[in-house]
């Protein structure tokens, strides 16, 4: 039995229990709508009345998480999908609009932006920084879980890139501390290049200058090492044209010229070429030992060419996203 994502009010008994729990959440009774939220679904999923289990959860997420609760919000999210594996319900639309809006109901720090700037006590900065990691953690897991259920139910192999767009945005603009490489993972599996272009744009901002141009070459080989060569030539381009909108200058670097080279290299068939590349810009590759390792994954994916030890470090970790 296969079951649709449940439309938005699916009926008046349903409507008329939705709004009694919402008003338990508004009223701050959150514990006591938890469980009440909980044992609703265990007697849906019972009768099979996956559709109404579905659109309880969702509700459900969505209200917790608008007023802060991200654990409790995080654990109807999770219970969401786990319905919708068990309802078999299939990816589309309809089933990644209610995602989405979980996902939209996800704290930011911009929600908490007026009390964080009442007071810059050291107390109150710890906790904000406990309280942005719960947010991250809570929101990962669950863009985790829907990925796993899209590759399942979806046929992608690495997950909806829909989903990987949210996720990548949201540890970039919520951490505590800058993660790019872990948003990296995402962004390059996403379908959104010109957003990881404006990510990569203000990581360049924020670290050294002299490293400004480590930030676009890995972010170019990430795609790279997945073989997705249009997206990194979008991403190039994007970098660029987002450098040139605010007045900056591309860096010019010998690195930089590599993947330049490398791009158009790539678009035929040139193994001599490419070994070629690699061997004359060793020095500047050396400067990252990642690097030669997308290299290796690079030669594979465009010229068969067989990697002679398994993925080790940061690589191998990516792979396995």
């Amino acid at each position: 039995m296969v079951v649709a994502a449940a439309p938005t009010g699916a009926g008046t008994g349903t409507s008329k229990q939705l709004q009694k729990l919402e008003k338990r959440v508004q009223d701050g009774d959150y514990y006591e709508a938890q469980q009440m939220y909980k044992s609703v679904h265990s007697r849906y999923m019972h009768a099979k009345k996956y559709s109404e289990a579905i659109e309880l959860l969702s509700s459900g997420a969505v209200a917790m998480l608008k007023h802060g609760q991200v654990t409790c919000g995080t654990e109807l999210g999770l219970l969401l999908i786990q319905t919708l594996t068990a309802a078999k319900v299939p990816f589309d639309n309809a089933a990644i609009d209610q995602i989405r809006a979980i996902f939209n109901a996800y704290p930011r720090a911009a929600d908490s932006q007026q009390e964080s700037e009442a007071s810059n006590s050291g107390v109150e900065s710890s906790e904000a920084t406990v309280a942005a990691r719960t947010r991250v953690e809570g929101c990962t897991s669950f863009l985790r879980a829907a990925l796993k259920w899209s590759i399942e139910t979806g046929g992608f192999s690495r997950g909806a890139p829909e989903l990987h767009d949210m996720l990548g945005q949201y540890i970039w603009t919520e951490s505590p501390a800058p993660e790019m490489m872990k948003a990296s993972q995402h962004f390059v599996r996403g379908n959104q290049p010109e957003a990881f272009a404006k990510v990569v744009v203000e990581c360049m901002n924020k670290c050294y200058p002299s490293e400004a141009d480590l930030v676009i070459a890995r972010a170019v080989m990430l795609y790279l090492s997945l073989g997705n060569l249009r997206d990194a030539n979008r991403l190039w381009d994007s970098v660029r044209q987002r450098l040139s909108d605010s007045s900056q200058d591309f860096p010019d670097s010998p690195l930089l010229h590599f993947v330049k080279f490398l791009l158009s290299t790539l678009e035929r068939d040139a193994l001599p070429l490419f070994r070629m590349l690699r061997q004359k810009y060793k020095p500047s590759l050396d400067r990252d030992p990642s690097l030669e390792e997308y290299l290796d994954e690079v030669a594979e994916r465009f010229y068969n060419v067989q990697r002679r030890n398994g993925m080790q470090g940061m690589l191998g970790d990516f792979m396995k996203v």
